[in-house]
């Protein structure tokens, strides 16, 4: 099976395509590594050093949908049609593949078989699972800082299953683990900020 840097090169920048493609087309480049895949592409424009305004929230509602069927099982992915026939603009994703795909060439480069029963077992894609489904939810949290670094972990986990190299994806569950901490030392801070401005305003009012 060609890498799959490799096949979206060649079929986002090698071949012709409409101007207009959709979710479903990237979909059948998938086989069978299908969460994995999945994982990786969706989480990919929000992981990028320089995000993709715009696809946290709508990409990350379809990455938790994905880790939910993985927790429970499922061996193919469902998704609903009308988000399988949305059309995307064929320069919106060459772009971000653009900026993605020499990211994708450097795990690739060290990506292998290994530890494999971490993303083939019961228990493992539990865990992934339930990983990914906590960091899409962060994903879609509109505050900055809660978006990147969760998305990158989803996308190194991803890539591991891609290829069940359970050492690929215990690193991305490490930066997941990280992404979390993260994530809720934000939200506890904006929680506190606002509690502080809401005292302060009330304290304002009764001094009048």
């Amino acid at each position: 099976m060609a890498k799959l840097s490799v096949e979206l090169q060649q079929y986002f920048f090698n071949e012709k395509r409409p101007a207009k493609i959709t979710l479903r087309d990237i979909i059948n480049l998938a086989g069978e590594r299908i969460f994995g895949f999945l994982f990786v592409i969706l989480s990919l424009p929000s992981a990028l050093p320089i995000p993709a305004p715009g696809y946290s929230i709508p990409f990350g509602i379809l990455l938790f949908l994905l880790a939910v069927q993985l927790i429970v099982g499922s061996p193919t992915p469902w998704l609903p049609q009308s988000w399988l026939n949305h059309s995307i603009s064929l320069e919106k994703v060459q772009g971000i593949f653009n900026s993605g795909i020499p990211w994708l060439q450097k795990i690739e480069f060290i990506s292998r078989p290994r530890l494999s029963y971490i993303c083939t077992s019961v228990l493992g894609r539990i865990v992934i699972g339930c990983a990914i489904a906590l960091m899409s939810l962060s994903m879609m949290i509109p505050i900055p800082g809660t978006n990147t670094l969760p998305a990158i972990g989803i996308f190194v986990t991803g890539f591991g299953l891609l290829d069940d190299d359970g050492f690929i994806s215990l690193g991305g569950l490490v930066l997941c683990l990280i992404g979390a901490t993260l994530s809720g030392l934000i939200l506890v801070f904006g929680y506190e900020v606002v509690k502080s401005v809401i005292e302060l305003i009330k304290n304002f009012i009764t001094s009048i």
